[in-house]
């Protein structure tokens, strides 16, 4: 076995609120940062995930409030998701079928590349490679699901 936990249904798997633990290194100047907080995803009416990430974002002893949208839509199979910004772009699709997928987005000069990992049904990692001429990052991010069921029975509800 391959340490790897597959999914058959991405965006059922997805669904609910994780704690989110994130670290950043800048790969040329040694620079570090972090990030903590947490990721709802709630159901988008006709189909899919709202992703909503929010938490305090901390860059060389400097603290400040963080967040970002993205939409996780129905891919091909129920493994397979279409991940959007939430305007709409895309960025990456996102295959968990064996537990494992690479993704690439390429913006502006840079490229990111994405290595999703499942390790359990309640715990999930990425880990971002952002190369180019403006950016030499690693972003690794673990995702542990939360208890906490007033929240998750808001996202029981569909959101526009």
């Amino acid at each position: 076995m391959s340490g790897f936990w597959p999914v058959t249904d991405v965006l059922a798997y997805l669904s609910g609120i994780w704690r989110v633990e994130r670290s950043v290194r800048d790969l040329v100047s040694g620079a570090e940062g972090t990030f903590g907080g947490t990721t709802e995803f709630e159901p988008l009416g006709g189909g899919g995930l709202l992703h909503h990430e929010s938490g305090t974002f901390v860059w060389q002893g400097v603290a400040r409030p963080a967040e970002r949208t993205l939409r996780f839509l129905p891919g091909e199979s129920a493994s397979r998701a279409d991940v959007r910004f939430a305007d709409g772009r895309p960025f990456h699709d996102l295959d968990l079928t064996s537990g494992r997928h690479i993704a690439d987005h390429p913006c502006a000069a840079d490229l990111y590349r994405g290595e999703f990992t499942v390790l359990d049904a309640d715990h999930w990692r990425t880990v971002w490679r952002v190369g180019g001429p403006a950016k030499n990052l690693l972003l690794t991010t673990d995702y542990a699901r939360t208890t906490d069921h007033a929240r998750a029975a808001r996202a029981t509800r569909p959101v526009d």
